[in-house]
This record gives structure tokens, C-alpha cells and sequence, in this order.
């Protein structure tokens, strides 16, 4: 029993190193180079600087061994990966934004380490502790195994689904202030600016990042159609396709934002109402699992009570 607890623990801490080792904060975090931060730590305090190996040193071990490790792991599984799974795993990873500082192969090989984690560690169990079925036994393996390999990818879809619904709720009042910074006279390029500026957000950081394409020289067509490409909403591609028609017609774009952002509004307010009837049926599974046999126990014990008694 004490093997189990010791195994349990360990896997826990090896998940969590794993996890915790890949996560950050913003999405520009993979592109910056450790060692050009940790240097640029060091002189902003005024460190004396010895050497490169005291910089790396000095880095998380997480950032010097686990992520590294990783990654190399990933580059040589990428050989014998099929194409089109790195290609749908990194459309995944683009979709939620790049939350973690790794690329489409180094997410497969995590799915893979965790899968041979968690399917060790139930094999550990059912050796110490052996089921009276030998299905059984089977049964849990199986189980650690597809559980390890799919937990990073409920985590990916999980980070989809958020993203995409924070900027779908952002959305109507961005449309406005971009509406109302194009009829005070500013340019479209300049009012996405203002929006970037405003708000931090996925949607600001979204047009922060169309509005340096355009100025890396991208045109603004080509520079729009890949945002939407890279968010995957329905609303956003319309959005999209509206302002280059505008731009290819000469239509008015301060009227044309206006129209769209009337129509954003009211698909918050649908989506709002839908939400609103779906809430009684997710209430049924609660209520019949848990307020009415309660409900039950009160109403009906005394009376259950008072039968036996006179039986």
C-alpha cells in the first residue's frame, strides 16, 4: 500500500513539473531567448557578469533541462509522425493562441510521455495490487493509457473553446470603438491600433499583431484573411470578408463597421438567449440526481416510518 501511495505521489509531481514546466503568460514568451533576458536581468540590477554558463545557470530548471529535453524529444518523434497529424496539432495550437512555448511535435510527445506515465503507473498498481478480474486488470491499464494520451488534448480544446468565446463577448464593443475612431476621422489601420492599445485582450492582442504584419509590408487584405484564418470564428471571417468587399467597392467603411457591429450585438444578445434556454434542461441532471431524492427521503420517511410500525 505504501508502494502505491509513493507511486501516486510521484507521478503527481512528475505531471505537475511537466505542466507547469510549459505554461507562461503571454504568447510572446517563445520567442525571446532566455539567455538574452536573464543578461538583460543582470545588467538592469548591476550584476557582475562572470560568464554564459552563470547566466544559464541561473535559469529555472524547467527552462534549462525539462523544456530542452522536451522539445528534442518531440523533433526526433516528428520523423515518425504522420504529416497530417503535426499539421491538424499545430492548426490546434495556432486556434488557442500558442499557450505554451512549444511547437505541434513537442505537444505530440507530451501526449506520449503522459500516456506511458499514467499506463506505468496502473501497471505498477495492478503488479502490487492484483484485480480478482484479470479483465479488470487490462481494463485500468488501457484506461491510464488513454487517459495520459488525451488529457493534453482536452487542455488544447478547453483553450480553443475559451479563447474563441472571449473574443466573440469582445467583439460587439470593439466593432463600436473601431466605429467611432473611423467616423472621427482616423484611418482603419490607426483605429485597430487605438483597440490594441485600449484593451488587453485576445482580440486587442489579435489586432496588435495584423497591424505589425502591415507594417513589416503585408498588405491589409492578406493581413486580415490570415486573423481570421488563425481565430477560426465564424463572425470574425465575416467581419473580414465585409471590410475587403468594402475597400474593393468604396463603400463608406464607417457605414459598413456600423452595420457590423448592429449585427454583433444582436448574435450576443441570441447567444444570450440560448444560453438562457439551455439552462433548465443542464438543470435536470442535478435536480434528479440530488434535489429530488432528497426531496423523497423528507417527504416519504415518516411516512415509511409509520407502516412499519404497523406491520
Amino acid at each position: 500500500m505504501g508502494l502505491i501511495i509513493f507511486g501516486a505521489v510521484l507521478l503527481l509531481v512528475v505531471i505537475a513539473v511537466v505542466v507547469f514546466s510549459v505554461r507562461r503568460n503571454t504568447t510572446d514568451v517563445a520567442d525571446d531567448d532566455p539567455l538574452q533576458t536573464r543578461l538583460a536581468e543582470f545588467i538592469q540590477r548591476g550584476d557582475d557578469v562572470n560568464s554564459l554558463e552563470e547566466i544559464e545557470l541561473s535559469q529555472p530548471f524547467s527552462e534549462r533541462v525539462l523544456i530542452p529535453f522536451v522539445r528534442r524529444l518531440g523533433e526526433f518523434s516528428a520523423r515518425f509522425t504522420p504529416q497530417k497529424l503535426v499539421q491538424d496539432t499545430a492548426r490546434k495550437l495556432e486556434l488557442a493562441g500558442h499557450p505554451w512555448p512549444i511547437d505541434a511535435p513537442t505537444f505530440l510527445a507530451i501526449r506520449f510521455i503522459l500516456a506511458l506515465a499514467l499506463g506505468g503507473f496502473m501497471i505498477t498498481v495492478v503488479a502490487i495490487a492484483p484485480p480478482a478480474n484479470s479483465s479488470d486488470a487490462f481494463l485500468y491499464i488501457g484506461g491510464g493509457i488513454f487517459g495520459g494520451f488525451f488529457i493534453p488534448h482536452l487542455m488544447l480544446t478547453s483553450r480553443i473553446t475559451r479563447r474563441q468565446t472571449e473574443i466573440r463577448k469582445a467583439m460587439p464593443d470593439a466593432l463600436d470603438l473601431l466605429t467611432i475612431c473611423v467616423e472621427a476621422g482616423l484611418g482603419f489601420d490607426a483605429a485597430m491600433s487605438k483597440i490594441s492599445a485600449k484593451w488587453e485582450n485576445e482580440l486587442s492582442l489579435a489586432f496588435a499583431r495584423t497591424i505589425r504584419e502591415v507594417q513589416l509590408g503585408k498588405t491589409r487584405r492578406e493581413s486580415l484573411k490570415d486573423m481570421a484564418d488563425r481565430l477560426g470564428i465564424p463572425e470574425m471571417s465575416s467581419f473580414v470578408a465585409a471590410i475587403i468587399q468594402s475597400e474593393m467597392l468604396g463603400v463608406s467603411m464607417a457605414r459598413v463597421l456600423r452595420i457590423q457591429s448592429d449585427q454583433m450585438r444582436v448574435k450576443r444578445r441570441q447567444r444570450a438567449e440560448e444560453a438562457a434556454h439551455k439552462a433548465p434542461v443542464k438543470m435536470i441532471i442535478p435536480m434528479a440526481l440530488l434535489i429530488f431524492p432528497s426531496i423523497m427521503i423528507i417527504i416519504l420517511t415518516p411516512a415509511a416510518l409509520q407502516i412499519a410500525g404497523a406491520l
